[in-house]
Order: structure tokens, then C-alpha cells, then sequence
């Protein structure tokens, strides 16, 4: 009967996790399960749980929103780490009203989404590939800047009123999820 005892002087190279081997209880190294190349983890009970951590910060973001008749948050991920995040409101420089007073919203006021990617476009990112996590589903306006902006996949909270916008997007081939909690 042969020893299971690990080899002297082995360590763990970096980038490994280790993982029960079958035989003997010993430990063996294989490569962690990253978010990178892909769109998704290979496990979907671990993409699941990132979908709702992310969408919890979305939510988290959408507080900052100065509007009051919805805000709306949203996180923009690539290759496993935050590139942007935005929330509706005012153009900077405008005064943070969002509705006028008979509570109607101003039309200058932009969309989460519309923030996010506008943000990533000032920095030396892009949103190429990436995931857009949003509280509520894009108008259609927000849908096209979606598709132009090479988002992949689109996870969401709550519907739009208007779900043309989600339909422009599987039509683009956007990856679309609809979360029902976060």
C-alpha cells in the first residue's frame, strides 16, 4: 500500500486552487475558475452569486440618484472587476432636479446605463465584451447605446415600461437575464 503523503518542498504555483484529489485525500492544483475570456463562470451557481453581489451595488448606487420618481443604478463589469457605474440625473453643472413641478422628468436627465457608458468612454476602458448590471431594463434610446458600446450581457432587476428596448437587445445578440432578487 502506497504513502499519500504530499510531495517535500511542493507548493502551490500562483493562480491555483487546490482541490481534493479522489484517490488517497490528497490535495492536487488546478487553475481558478476566473471571469476572464468569458462572459460567464463555468459554474452557474457561482455566476448567480456574482450576478446578485453586483446587482446589490447597482441597487446600493441607485440611492446616490437625486431623482424621486425612480432611481436607478448601474455597474458595468469586464473580465471580473468593476470598469464604470452610473445612476440617472442631471448633465454635470445642472442643478440636481430631476422632475420638474408638476413631477414630470426634465428629458435632459440621463439614464444610468447612459452614464456608465459614457463614464468608461472618458477612461482608457471600454465596455467591449463587458456585462451591464442595471436596476431597471434600458429605454430604447439606452438600448442602442448598449449595442454600440459592445456590452455582451445585460442583467436586470426590474421591466421597463417599455420592453422594446430588451427585445432590440436579444435581437443584437445581447446575453439578457432578468433577476428577480438581488
Amino acid at each position: 500500500m502506497r504513502a499519500c503523503l504530499p510531495k517535500v518542498g511542493s507548493t502551490p504555483a500562483l493562480g491555483t486552487t487546490p482541490l481534493a484529489a479522489a484517490s488517497c485525500g490528497r490535495v492536487r492544483f488546478q487553475p481558478m475558475s476566473t471571469a476572464q475570456d468569458s462572459l460567464v463562470h463555468a459554474d452557474p451557481v457561482k455566476q448567480a452569486r456574482y450576478d446578485r453581489a453586483y446587482m446589490k451595488m447597482a441597487l446600493e448606487w441607485a440611492k446616490l440618484s437625486h431623482c424621486t420618481r425612480k432611481k436607478v443604478g448601474a455597474i458595468l463589469v469586464k473580465e471580473g472587476m468593476i470598469i464604470s457605474d452610473g445612476y440617472n440625473g442631471t448633465p454635470t453643472g445642472f442643478p440636481n432636479d430631476c422632475e420638474d413641478a408638476q413631477g414630470a422628468t426634465h428629458w435632459y436627465v440621463l439614464h444610468a446605463e447612459a452614464n456608465a457608458i459614457m463614464k468608461v468612454a472618458r477612461s482608457t476602458n471600454n465596455a467591449r465584451e463587458a456585462t451591464l448590471y442595471l436596476t431597471h431594463s434600458p429605454c430604447k434610446d439606452c438600448s442602442k447605446l448598449v449595442l454600440q458600446a459592445g456590452i455582451k450581457r445585460l442583467v436586470f432587476r426590474e421591466a421597463y415600461k417599455d420592453t422594446a428596448g430588451l427585445a432590440l437587445l436579444k435581437d443584437g445578440g445581447v446575453d439578457v437575464h432578468q433577476l428577480a432578487e438581488a
